[in-house]
């Protein structure tokens, strides 16, 4: 199965599905648009919480960074005056600066992360979405910044005017991705935030093509009109989608054929049938692992009546 992933509700799902099914059988296509260099090293936020997570090591009291780190480089870095806007601890930035090593040395980002799955040990394939750069920029009423530093400097409290995914245009869905979907007729859309995390997997040049003429089904990231988490209303809003699951279905409708939705949710279904999309309910709100585990066995049923 493949499974497109950012953000933190994904990881949440895969920590379920891995109980369900092996996890040599999961493909996970994580959004490259968060990516950002700092302090000389690349960072890969969503790749990075998916290798964390499937290797033990995941913070899930936060669902970032490594449990047990700690931030010693970053506080001498701070009394130095460098101004390293994320927190980086001392085991997660190991990991950027082999990867950017890694590619300094001549391989894709592709090739990079496949090697860290081999040294932390995951089974499954962890594949970036491009090997091109995409960056997520918000544009705002202080500036257009980077998505980080919209959501982690400045807290996600500016007011959003536009979200572009600048140089989405020229990249390409990466070679192992196409070969991945060329596989596999199974695709499942993690409850992540639609504009920042999955839009640019999805947005990239001909992925939407490909999507029709899969199997795929979505969960939804909203519950009534309220993320379940992240700055989803903000962006949604500023591209003008409604605050809802109808409204994530909307976005996801020329190639959607199946939602999950949250048994709390209130949203209409004639609207789905709108869409053509059939809709589930069933708990999506993943405080434990059984909850996941249980949404990943509802998901599989899906996949088997379509």
């Amino acid at each position: 199965m493949i499974i497109f992933s950012g953000g933190t509700g994904t990881p949440k799902l895969l920590n379920g599905l891995r109980e369900v099914i092996p996890e040599e059988e999961i493909t996970v296509v994580v959004n490259t648009a968060e990516d950002i260099w700092l302090s000389g090293n690349l960072i890969t936020p969503d790749i990075d919480t998916v290798l964390y997570l499937l290797s033990g090591r995941l913070d899930t009291t936060r669902w970032w960074g490594v449990k047990d780190d700690t931030y010693r480089t970053h506080e001498v870095m701070k009394t130095l005056g460098h101004n390293e806007f994320m927190m980086l601890g001392d085991l997660d930035r190991a990991t950027h600066i082999m990867r950017s090593d890694l590619i300094r040395s001549g391989m894709t980002l592709t090739e990079a992360i496949t090697q860290l799955c081999r040294s932390f040990g995951v089974k499954a394939k962890v594949l970036p979405m491009s090997n091109d750069p995409v960056s997520s920029m918000i544009s705002t009423p202080e500036g257009k910044m980077h998505f980080q530093d919209f959501w982690v400097g400045k807290h996600g409290e500016p007011d959003v005017l536009e979200i572009c995914q600048e140089g989405i245009e020229n990249a390409s869905i990466s070679p192992a991705v196409l070969e991945a979907l060329e596989n596999e007729d199974e695709v499942l859309i993690g409850p992540s935030n639609p504009i920042t995390s999955i839009g640019p997997i999805i947005e990239l040049p001909g992925m939407r093509d490909i999507l029709k003429n899969k199997k795929v089904i979505a969960v939804s990231p909203i519950i009534g009109t309220e993320p379940v988490s992240g700055p989803a209303t903000k962006l949604m809003a500023a591209r003008g989608i409604e605050v809802s699951s109808t409204g994530v279905a909307s976005y996801y409708s020329d190639f959607l054929e199946h939602m999950v939705l949250d048994k709390r949710d209130t949203a209409d279904e004639k609207r789905f049938t709108d869409l053509a999309c059939d809709v589930s309910r069933t708990d999506t709100l993943m405080k434990s692992v059984s909850v996941s585990s249980n949404l990943s066995r509802h998901i599989l049923e899906q996949f088997r009546i379509m």
